[in-house]
């Protein structure tokens, strides 16, 4: 019997399988050159299928030499012009002519090549996909029950993640490091397992790395050049979670079942965001909805009645285009990074399809960065109603965004008015965070909380010395750098609360600071995500002439005293004249001032600072004075 294999059959290991369990034992297989040519050139770009394939045809040889079969090879090396013009089948033409030329039945797996070898009257043998009988491939002995992820890399120890999405811990499976003779044998079963399984295929193929879904498992072969040295990763599922399980469960069906079937999915990487997106697009599916999910690579774990698509051509805007003609009630796009993700996810959730999203972000704020900065500000309403923040397996937050017209949270006059996106929090109704255009810079602000105005005043009291918060010390630090580049001398940064600061820099250097029409300070303050008010340091430091106009002054306990004039706000701490102070209000700090020889701070009464300290002082708050 003369056999001519094609290099599907090579490449999938069935050849050598279909060799040793007696079938062709005796046989002459009849290796084309055009075979190896084309192996070698998927080896030389770094593809996995190519080294599977040349390992095979090194167990053939192996086989011929124990006397099995007989092994020869045929044909001339394809030339570069028949190379590139593989993808049009030039080089499954030479294959199937050698085996007319020696009169040997062509066997394939590859259906296309094997009815194209039938219509030219050639003995076709076409294996089929396997259907079940799979013998367990040899990452499985890395994997147990409570086993979500596993690490190979040569000459390193084997490492697995085991425990459940809440608490994980990596652990060491045993002291002896990997070999790279170990993780070859291993790729070549994967990848021959995701030839011959309806259930396993090759997601993404690359130089140097080999992404493959077999069942529920995901796993990556890399390899140099784009990685340091041969290495697989495997990650699988642990658990079948349903939507019921979620604490917040029943917020979500009334949302997605009524009208706001905009959803975005949010959290860090690993908390747990795309089991609960399955558990969504399972929930709808059982509800008789029409569901289909956008994954790049395909990973969500959903029946079989929800079609996954991935990108077509490499590209989700041709998915959504098929998605437009197919007209599914709901899309599950998972994983939205690139700009085209978020372009097609608002195209689609405004052509009336619902729509859940997974993006990856630390925290709220990051999220609708990320979605500004993509979609605009004044649409985001209508593509996603609802924000559900995923922490370690948990519904930590459900999160409503709204539109209106409003000055913005910071902003005083009436010529602020503008176009505002919302975002509150679901189940208190609280405003967060405010999204606006400033200048041409889209700003995400977060909302200062005020104190209510109800709250009785509390009488001066000693209180201990206060713990001045390390965050805004960081943020001072980051502020300090942003508008260093707009002077040279100090500046000088006075947080007010979590979202305000005061910063006083150099008279001369205040409009270059702010920019024009404000851009360069709108760009500060979306990066350091924090309200800042520039003002001249001759503000701070100079001590306007005494007033003639009636005064009030205010003891506040301990030898300090508030006097407020018509245009001025007064300090007055004898004990503390010529030294520098940091004064707080209650246990927050305020701002940094040296006191004259005549133990006097003078602050415009107009001023942030001089506004705050009234503002504290209403509140019962007590200021408190440190020699720095």
């Amino acid at each position: 019997m003369k056999l001519v294999p094609d290099t599907s059959v090579v490449i999938d290991g069935r050849i050598t399988s279909l060799i040793k369990s007696g079938e062709y034992k005796g046989a002459t297989i009849i290796i084309p050159e055009a075979v190896i040519a084309e192996l070698e050139a998927q080896a030389n770009q770094g593809r996995e299928i190519g080294f599977s394939g040349l390992t095979e045809l090194q167990a053939l040889c192996k086989l011929a030499e124990e006397g099995v079969i007989s092994l020869t090879f045929t044909g001339v090396r394809p030339s570069l012009d028949q190379v590139k013009l593989a993808s049009g089948g030039e080089i499954d033409a030479l294959i199937r002519n050698a085996a007319i030329e020696h009169d040997a039945q062509f066997i394939t797996s590859d259906v296309v090549q094997a009815e194209v070898a039938r219509a030219k009257g050639l003995d076709v043998i076409y294996l089929r996909p396997q259907l079940g009988g799979f013998a367990p491939l040899g990452i499985d002995q890395f994997f147990d029950e409570h086993t979500i992820a596993v690490y190979l890399k040569e000459r390193v120890p084997p490492m697995a993640r085991k425990g459940t999405v809440k608490e994980m811990h990596l652990s060491r499976l045993r002291e002896h490091p990997m070999s790279d003779y170990e993780l070859r044998n291993l790729s070549q079963e994967i990848l021959e397992r995701a030839k011959r399984d309806p259930d396993g295929f090759i997601e993404i193929e690359r130089r140097g790395i080999t992404v493959v879904q077999i069942g529920s498992m995901r796993i990556a072969i890399a390899r140099r050049p784009f990685s340091d040295g041969m290495e697989i990763t495997a990650v699988r599922p642990i658990a079948d979670v349903t939507l019921e399980s979620f604490a917040k469960a029943p917020v979500i069906k009334n949302r997605i079942m009524g009208e706001k079937r905009g959803l975005l999915v949010a959290g860090p990487p690993g908390a747990g965001k795309t089991t609960l997106a399955q558990s969504i697009a399972t929930y709808l599916a059982d509800n008789g909805f029409i569901v289909k999910t956008m994954e790049a690579p395909r990973e969500l774990q959903v029946p079989d009645h929800i079609t996954q698509y991935s990108g077509l051509e490499g590209s989700m805007q041709n998915t959504a285009d098929v998605l437009m003609l197919v007209r599914p009630d709901f899309v599950v796009f998972d994983e939205l990074r690139k700009n085209e993700d978020f372009t097609v996810f608002a195209d689609m959730r405004l052509a009336g399809i619902g729509m859940v999203g997974v993006v990856h972000a630390i925290g709220i704020q990051d999220a609708l960065q990320r979605l500004s900065d993509r979609v605009d500000f004044g649409v985001l309403p209508q593509v996603i109603n609802t924000i559900i923040f995923v922490d370690k397996g948990e519904i930590t937050s459900v999160y409503d965004l709204g539109f209106t017209i409003k000055v913005p949270e910071g902003m005083s006059s009436e010529i602020n008015l503008r176009p505002v996106t919302t975002l509150s929090d679901y189940e208190t109704g609280e405003l967060l965070f405010e999204i606006f255009k400033y200048d041409s810079e889209t700003i995400v602000m977060p909302v200062m909380r005020p104190i209510p105005a109800s709250v009785p005043l509390k009488p001066p009291a000693i209180q201990k010395e206060p713990v001045e918060s390390s965050a805004w010390k960081i943020v001072e630090r980051d502020i300090q750098r942003e508008l260093g580049r707009f002077t040279e001398n100090y500046v000088d940064v006075h947080m007010l609360s979590d979202t305000k600061a005061v910063v006083y820099i150099e008279d001369k250097d205040v409009p270059a600071a702010i920019g024009k029409g404000g851009k360069n300070i709108a760009g500060i303050v979306n990066k350091v995500g924090i309200g800042i008010d520039i003002r001249p340091r001759s503000e701070l430091e100079k001590q306007p002439p005494v007033q003639t106009v009636a005064e009030e002054e205010l003891q506040l306990g301990g030898g300090v005293k508030i006097r407020m004039e018509k245009k001025q706000l007064t300090i007055i701490c004898p004990e503390q004249a010529g030294k520098i102070v940091d004064v707080f209000a209650g246990k927050e700090y305020l701002f940094t001032a040296t006191v004259n020889d005549s133990g006097e701070i003078h602050l415009a009464k107009n001023s942030s600072i001089a506004q705050e300290m009234i503002r504290r002082y209403n509140d019962g708050d007590a200021i408190r004075l440190r020699p720095v």
